[in-house]
């Protein structure tokens, strides 16, 4: 089972002159599940001006809202939905931000005022693009049309021929593409940065939604780009849309070095796993404890776990934000434990780095590891931040015990890629930073090491037994 917060507090509805007190909670990102008290008729729709609650102190009102009927969900009666200004509860609760689904439409003016900011060369180069690219859809787009009838082994053996000759020539198209763009943006500040990737981004929108990574990343379906579905299509690596192009615009960024970097780490992670399952545990009759935070689908676990055997070696801790990343790596366990016919001892918390960073005392609520890893989430963390969360996990760290985090480095090939076309920002670190972040340590051994490609590295820490 999910171990999770529960986001439930005490509000008040108000109605005309009347304020009629409910008990409610965070279910999904537009929605909040309420209950009544004294006796307010819940088995019909009513709408109410506002509803008015705490958070952190603050007196916060959202509304207008709409009551729907919905009982026996979770023994609430029924869910509250907003009915004008559309309010991101995810945002809300998680994020202690107010944020409106139709704030985008409010900053029109300023947003339609972008171009006059933007660069003559980067015009002139994303107008080119725009062309060039839709000349390449169209010619595309044309070839399915005249196969579009065949029968459908027919058809996909004429659509992976293409691929393999005038698809792959679209791909070094794109590979110069990416060079001349760089060459051009590569002096810009970091504001000119973001002002001309989103500039790019609305030019050649239409492109981007037509491949399913692209898409995903810009969409932010769960409010965050690298999600676990994403994290699948970067390990499938295949060639994934509903036309050539589609597909090609699709797997384009998927070879690239960033891409290639996520598949390693997965590797190197089962790898310094398995050094560890050839050790055993530290005590006959224990397991090997094993946090893994931030650990989205927990994809590596099949890398892991091989056989039996190896599940019993192991005791799992997976940590994730989001809800549907862990029920995913929910049913990679169990299929893990049907494959081997055995159990895989495991606990599965929904927590945030909020909930790491206000705890006083973190290893009575998670417990102590002797192994603790995160791959993809110091991506995303400040500088401050980071180093209160690698500080808040080297204590749950048993003595002896290893950590191993992954940052991208500065030097990714494939920032500017990311950054203007998929509108994936992170935050880049140099070695001394990541090794900065543990200077408050006396007893932690570290060095970092780095991947194939050379764009993502890792911290290893050691926590001496002294």
């Amino acid at each position: 089972m999910i171990r999770q917060p529960t986001m439930r507090f005490n509000a008040h509805l108000l109605q005309g002159e009347a304020r009629i007190p409910i008990e409610a909670q965070y279910d999904s990102r537009f929605s909040l599940l309420i209950r009544f008290f004294n006796g307010f008729p819940s088995n019909q729709a009513a709408e109410f001006s506002k509803i008015v609650f705490q958070q952190n102190g603050d007196k916060i009102e959202l509304g207008p809202c709409e009551y729907i009927v919905e009982p026996h969900h979770q023994n609430f009666q029924g869910r509250l939905v907003f009915k004008q200004a559309v309010y991101d509860l995810n945002s809300l609760f998680f994020k202690n931000k107010i944020d409106k689904l139709q704030t985008e439409f409010s900053n029109l003016p300023l947003i339609l005022a972008h171009k006059s900011k933007i660069k003559s060369e980067f015009k002139e180069f994303t107008a080119h693009l725009t062309y060039d690219l839709n000349v390449y859809k169209n010619i595309f787009d044309t070839l399915d049309a005249r196969y579009a009838d065949e029968p459908e082994p027919i058809k996909q053996k004429v659509q992976e021929a293409i691929i393999e000759t005038e698809g792959r020539k679209f791909m070094r198209f794109m590979d110069q593409k990416l060079e001349d763009f760089e060459n051009i943006i590569i002096d810009y500040s970091k504001k000119e940065h973001e002002r001309h990737g989103y500039y790019l981004r609305k030019q050649i929108w239409h492109f981007l939604m037509c491949a399913p990574f692209m898409a995903r990343t810009n969409l932010k379906p769960r409010g965050y780009s690298g999600d676990s579905v994403m994290m699948k299509m970067l390990y499938d690596n295949r060639y994934e849309g509903r036309s050539t192009f589609a597909k090609l615009m699709h797997k384009h960024p998927n070879e690239h070095p960033a891409a290639q970097a996520v598949r390693n780490r997965r590797k190197l992670i089962a790898t310094m796993l398995g050094e560890l399952k050839t050790r055993g545990p530290k005590s006959r009759g224990q397991k090997i404890k094993v946090l893994s935070v931030a650990c989205g689908p927990a994809f590596e676990l099949q890398d892991i776990l091989t056989s039996a055997q190896d599940c019993a070696l192991f005791q799992f801790t997976l940590l994730d934000q989001d809800k549907s990343a862990l029920s995913e790596a929910a049913s990679q366990i169990a299929a893990l434990e049907n494959k081997f016919n055995t159990k895989i001892e495991v606990e599965l918390l929904n927590e945030s780095v909020r909930t790491m960073l206000t705890t006083p005392k973190l290893e009575k609520m998670w417990g102590q590891f002797d192994y603790i890893y995160s791959m993809g989430l110091f991506d995303y963390l400040t500088p401050p931040v980071a180093k209160a969360v690698i500080e808040k996990l080297y204590k749950i760290l048993n003595r002896g015990g290893e950590m191993v985090v992954g940052n991208f480095h500065i030097s990714n090939a494939s920032r500017y890629y990311m950054e203007y076309w998929l509108d994936w920002v992170l935050y880049y670190r140099t070695e001394q930073d990541f090794i900065d972040l543990l200077k408050d340590l006396q007893t932690a051994e570290s060095r970092v090491l780095f991947e194939e490609t050379g764009s993502q590295m890792f911290l290893h820490v050691q926590k001496t037994e002294s």
